[in-house]
């Protein structure tokens, strides 16, 4: 039976050092890591994991928002999980799947774990929206408009004075994408 960690975090500039400790002194024989959005139930290292477990091992993760952020995410590697005879330990919450209590614990923490998720995104929403409103620029700030206007009269002449669109874009700091849209709605 081998102990197997998993430890995530969502952004590059975040630690996993606390976790790699906790799996550590749970006694972890190896640590999958890996800095991935739990949104995305696509996450090379996870995959990792789940290919070296076997039957009699325990998955162990730190946290229950580290494994997925979604139940149904969740309850998708549980269900993969039980089915190959593989237990699941989750530290901080001190959740052990084999156990009926494990279970019911597991499903309501996952269930509150999603309902945290949908808040933020409803609350991210919400402050575009009033920021909208407020007149405030969303997104980058775009390029000044005599510079669109060079980039594209370049654009225009480029047969002419032997121009790409790479030397387009260095001259006049404008992105290809911008050149070739406003070129697209001005039919050039």
């Amino acid at each position: 039976m081998a102990i197997i960690g998993y430890a995530r975090v969502s952004t590059k500039d975040q630690d996993l050092e606390l976790q790699i400790d906790k799996l550590t002194e749970y006694g972890c024989e190896r640590i999958f890591m890996e800095k991935q959005s739990g949104a995305k139930s696509e996450r090379e290292e996870l995959a990792k994991a789940m290919d070296y477990l076997r039957e009699g091992d325990k998955l162990v993760v730190y946290k229950l928002d580290r494994l997925a952020r979604s139940t149904f995410d969740l309850h998708k590697i549980t269900k993969d999980l039980q089915s190959r005879g593989i237990s699941l330990v989750f530290i901080k919450e001190q959740i052990d799947f084999s156990t009926p209590a494990g279970k019911l614990m597991f499903t309501m923490l996952g269930a509150i774990a999603e309902f945290e998720r949908d808040l933020i995104a409803d609350r991210t929403a919400e402050g575009r929206e009033r920021a909208k409103a407020q007149g405030k620029h969303m997104g980058r700030v775009g390029k000044a408009e005599k510079d669109v206007k060079k980039a594209l009269k370049l654009y225009s002449e480029r047969e002419s004075n032997r121009l790409s669109i790479n030397d387009i874009v260095k001259m006049t700091s404008v992105p290809r994408s911008t050149i070739y849209a406003k070129a697209k709605e001005q039919g050039l």
